[in-house]
């Protein structure tokens, strides 16, 4: 697993061990970045279930300002940490420790609002509707947001959800990527 592209291009970055986790392909990630960029001119992210930060890391290599990373797993928080170090600019990586639920109050709290949000949760449809709805609810979202949604194939995702507007679904292999925004 590497950067793809920009700043960080081909940087190698490290994933963690195991069944329970499945990162983002360097093919996956590539495809992603080139339907909604694939450059950027600054921005917040929120990688909310970050894995190993692949894909915040993409998102800063590609002109984002920002990532705030979110993992409730100690073992992905010190791969995240570890490949937020390996782009020799901590500073623009914010990494949270908590389930989805406590980062969504924080974000609220400190009346964040992200340009681009990454969602892959472990149990896709079920959270990522809930957490659609409460990006609108908690006022983390503008009409320029994006939410890329990665599931696997056998996920269907709506296209209509309330709030949003399907830009795209594509699939490869076994995964599915739902790119939504903000409907104006």
């Amino acid at each position: 697993m590497r950067v793809v592209a920009g700043e960080y291009g081909g940087r190698r970055l490290k994933s963690l061990v195991g069944n329970n986790t499945r990162p983002t392909t360097d093919k996956v990630k590539g495809a992603i970045f080139n339907m909604i960029g694939p450059y950027f001119d600054g921005g917040i992210v929120l990688d909310l279930f970050s894995g190993s930060g692949g894909l915040a890391i993409e998102a800063i290599s590609r002109g984002m300002d920002h990532a705030y990373c979110v993992d409730k797993h100690y073992p992905a928080i010190q791969i995240i940490k570890e490949n937020i170090a390996i782009t020799k600019e901590e500073q623009k990586f914010t990494l949270w420790k908590m389930d989805a639920k406590r980062a969504l109050a924080k974000c609220e709290e400190e009346q964040l609002i992200f340009d681009l949000i990454l969602l892959d949760p472990p149990y896709a449809k079920q959270e990522i509707l809930a957490q659609m709805e409460q990006f609108l609810a908690l006022g983390l979202v503008s009409e320029q947001t994006r939410i890329v949604c990665e599931t696997d194939r056998s996920v269907q995702l709506p296209e209509q959800i309330p709030g949003y507007t399907l830009l795209r679904h594509q699939e490869y292999g076994m995964t599915a990527i739902d790119i939504y925004q903000v409907r104006k």
